[in-house]
């Protein structure tokens, strides 16, 4: 399925991103890797097969753009930019929350705005949005975080209703705690986290798939799939006592 595709991977410099770079040119897939800083995307891309780097800011609509001219067709997209800070109500930071607004959610209507489009007028490609199981419903400690994780995935919905019928094929995946710089910052205990390698490997299997939403891991996930159905205090009151 990979093989000699070209994928667009943005949030390529760390984490998850990191780890799809090296699980997608395993498999022969062609990459343009694009995050905020240049010089990490230079080491990564030396490091594969076949691949290319191409600096962003998914904040600044210009760069984004600019990015996108330097484009030919691709044929998918994987949007896996992320800004994360630990936040409840109580102490609230404005501009942590906005920021990961900006990064989760308007980053990824930036970056999609410039291929999707043309993904439909080809009648052909493949857009991946990496959502998190905190987007599933509310929880304590994620001002910021779930809500625009939330925004993501239903964006992917939107995007998946519109194009219905087509050969462009449209895809949510949710993983859960993944060992990074990012859940590096949680002082609380993170059931089943996973390492880079492993999201990425349950990744590309749900990419393969014809599934358009994909939660891991199981049972973890199973947990977030049951409280879109429970009352919300009986979901709430769950996560209290594990955060």
């Amino acid at each position: 399925m990979f093989e000699n595709k070209t994928y667009w991977l943005v949030g390529a410099s760390h984490g998850l991103g990191h780890a799809l770079a090296h699980a997608l040119d395993d498999r022969g897939a062609r990459l343009i890797l694009s995050a905020r800083s240049l010089p990490p995307l230079q080491d990564l891309a030396k490091s594969l097969t076949h691949a290319k780097a191409l600096a962003l800011d998914v904040t600044d609509k210009a760069s984004v753009a600019e990015a996108a001219d330097k484009l030919s067709n691709v044929d998918g997209v994987i949007y896996c930019a992320g800004a994360y800070d630990p936040m409840s109500a109580a102490d609230w930071d404005v501009d942590s929350a906005e920021k990961m607004a900006d990064v989760n959610f308007m980053g990824a209507l930036r970056v999609l705005g410039h291929v999707v489009p043309d993904m439909a007028r080809r009648n052909a490609g493949h857009v991946v949005m990496i959502g998190s199981l905190a987007g599933h419903r509310g929880l304590p400690n994620a001002i910021g975080y779930g809500a625009s994780k939330a925004a993501a995935m239903h964006l992917a919905e939107n995007i998946r209703a519109d194009l219905r019928g087509t050969d462009v094929k449209v895809q949510v995946i949710n993983p859960g705690f993944i060992r990074t710089r990012l859940t590096a910052k949680n002082a609380f205990e993170m059931p089943q986290i996973m390492a880079p390698e492993d999201a990425a490997d349950r990744t590309l299997k749900a990419m393969q798939s014809n599934r358009f939403s994909t939660s891991f891991p199981a049972p973890f996930a199973w947990l977030f799939s049951l409280g879109r159905i429970l009352p919300i205090k009986w979901f709430q009151a769950i996560f209290k006592k594990n955060t």
